[in-house]
């Protein structure tokens, strides 16, 4: 009775690794029969699911039910309880059913306490841009996934370029694969990076112009950013990052610390050769100004959420940005 509760905001991690599960358990041949997906605005979509996924499958393989962007996480009724103990330790063995939402589970119900006992829990969030180490870890595994090899120095690069956008990741290492063919070679960072559209190059130019106190410079990206497409709560996520990074290693340098790897681990540096330009990049930062620069990104995110207006609002707190660096 495999069941599956996938959870969290990367909307394209989560629809690969639905369609992998949809993959490793419907035979082709009956999946029109055996699939089924019950979206949240359907009637007791939960209720049907249960019954449907006690429904034993037709013909070979796996049955598999979806109910797709269910609230069950956060909200569930005395009734809707009742059924979920009674069914979910009674599902048959060869039906599968998978729960996605955008949000974690609440730990404090009891329901999610059933999903703790009887289900896998995965979470698919966006991985922070300062946790390079989970980035390039995760270009590893979809490169293998993928069935593109690449160099050390290639991974970082596709790393650094594509962020946590799982979506362009896909695509970058796609085209990389038809690129590279049958060459069973590594491909290189040179070959990356003439071959990968870098989404992060520009809000790093970005953080550079806004750290140098270029107001009329830093405005013109954030314009180019937005025409391109970038979303702005990326845009943020990114600056963020980078200002997180330049703070843990003025902040460690200030204390007097010298040892690389103490302040490369203290800024959770996956390669600690960039200590050297980092060192050169924070030694005219003042650090009062990089102590208020994440407040102002934080408050820059929250007006973003709540509906303001992204290019005023982002001109405004940018213009803020670079004065604390003039």
């Amino acid at each position: 009775m495999p069941i599956y509760f996938y959870w969290g905001e990367d909307d394209f991690a989560i629809a690969q690794a639905v369609a992998a599960l949809r993959q490793q358990v419907l035979d082709p041949t009956w999946s029109d029969f055996n699939y089924t997906k019950f979206t949240s605005d359907l009637p007791d979509a939960v209720i049907q699911g249960l019954n449907q996924a006690m429904t034993p499958p037709f013909g070979s393989g796996s049955c598999l039910v979806w109910l797709a962007d269910t609230t069950i996480g956060q909200r569930c009724s005395d009734e809707l309880l009742s059924e979920l103990d009674r069914t979910l330790p009674a599902i048959p063995m060869e039906s599968v059913l998978l729960l996605t939402a955008k949000t974690k589970p609440d730990g404090r119900l009891k329901s999610t306490k059933l999903f703790q006992k009887h289900a896998e829990i995965r979470e698919f969030s966006p991985i922070p841009p300062w946790k390079t180490d989970l980035l390039v870890k995760q270009v590893r595994q979809v490169a293998q996934e993928v069935g593109v090899k690449l160099s050390g120095e290639a991974v970082e690069l596709l790393a650094e370029s594509v962020g946590s956008n799982t979506r362009q990741l896909y695509s970058e290492l796609e085209k990389l694969r038809l690129y590279a063919g049958d060459d069973r070679q590594p491909l290189d960072a040179d070959t990356v990076a003439t071959l990968v559209t870098t989404s992060t190059q520009s809000t790093t130019k970005l953080a550079t112009a806004i750290r140098q106190g270029q107001t009329a410079i830093a405005l013109e990206l954030v314009a180019d950013l937005l025409r391109q497409n970038e979303p702005a709560l990326r845009m943020i996520a990114s600056l963020v990052g980078q200002f997180r990074t330049w703070l843990w290693v003025k902040l460690m340098l200030e204390s007097g610390e010298r040892n690389d790897q103490v302040i490369a681990q203290a800024a959770e540096l996956n390669n600690p050769k960039r200590l050297y330009f980092l060192r050169q990049e924070v030694q005219p930062l003042a650090l009062r100004a990089l102590l208020q620069t994440l407040p102002i990104l934080l408050e820059l995110e929250a007006n973003l959420k709540r509906g303001a207006d992204e290019l005023a609002t982002l001109q405004t707190k940018i213009v803020e940005l670079c004065e604390l660096y003039h």
